[in-house]
């Protein structure tokens, strides 16, 4: 029998907390309900999880904290944060502290479910993936741990950033869709990921400027070209 997912859920509001908390159970997840950001640190700390749902607004330790806290102990665990507040700040925000989705309250239950088993097919999916390397002009492009090398100097991607550049080296000297990139690995094409993923680019142009043959180039109105040159 396979393992049931274990869930790290940090929710204030009590009803709602217990409410998410039986869901996901009734949905075959494993999941821990943490009152606050601090409780919710001292879980992580204590228990393996594959996965993090947090409230943005919490006392003692906010939403944002929590993560970015997380995020120094373990760069990879997917984190999808919940808001009362549809404010841009806020999203970009959370996507600048690591936020893999964004969901904002009121929302349905099956929305949760349904971005928790997008991002956990992805996650999947990266593991069963056939291409592990890439060559990108003098860099060497490592998948599966996220490193990106030249001259023996090594960069750990995020995990955004790494299925970005997963996408572009697959589409290498092609045009990469914009919608398609978006719906791949932020699920869903609306404004806040499209400013999201332009942020991305512009993270993984600095990352590649050590080779000045690659570029990274926006093709108006369609999506992104990574050009690489052929290897001879």
């Amino acid at each position: 029998m396979e393992e049931k997912l274990k869930i790290l859920l940090c929710e204030d509001d009590e009803n709602l907390g217990m409410l998410l908390r039986e869901y996901l159970q009734a949905k075959g997840y494993d999941a821990d309900l943490c009152p606050d950001g601090e409780e919710g640190y001292k879980a992580f700390l204590k228990n393996k999880y594959d996965l993090c749902v947090f409230d943005v607004m919490m006392p003692k330790k906010d939403g944002f904290t929590l993560a970015q806290e997380i995020r120094s102990v373990n760069s990879d665990i997917p984190i999808i944060f919940l808001t009362a507040k549809t404010l841009k700040e806020d999203v970009f925000e959370g996507f600048k502290n690591g936020a893999d989705d964004y969901i904002t309250k009121p929302f349905s239950m099956e929305e949760l479910i349904f971005r928790i088993e997008a991002i956990l097919r992805r996650i999947k999916g990266k593991k069963t993936k056939e291409t592990t390397f890439y060559k990108i002009g003098k860099f060497t492009f490592d998948t599966q741990k996220q490193v990106l090398t030249i001259d023996g100097k090594s960069t750990k991607l995020t995990t955004k950033e790494s299925e970005l550049l997963s996408l572009l080296c697959a589409h290498s000297n092609e045009i990469l869709q914009r919608d398609f990139a978006l719906k791949t690995i932020w699920i869903d094409d609306n404004y806040f990921n499209a400013r999201s993923m332009d942020v991305y680019i512009t993270k993984l142009r600095k990352h590649l400027k050590e080779d000045p043959s690659i570029e990274i180039i926006n093709i108006h109105g369609k999506g992104y070209k990574l050009i690489i040159p052929d290897s001879e």
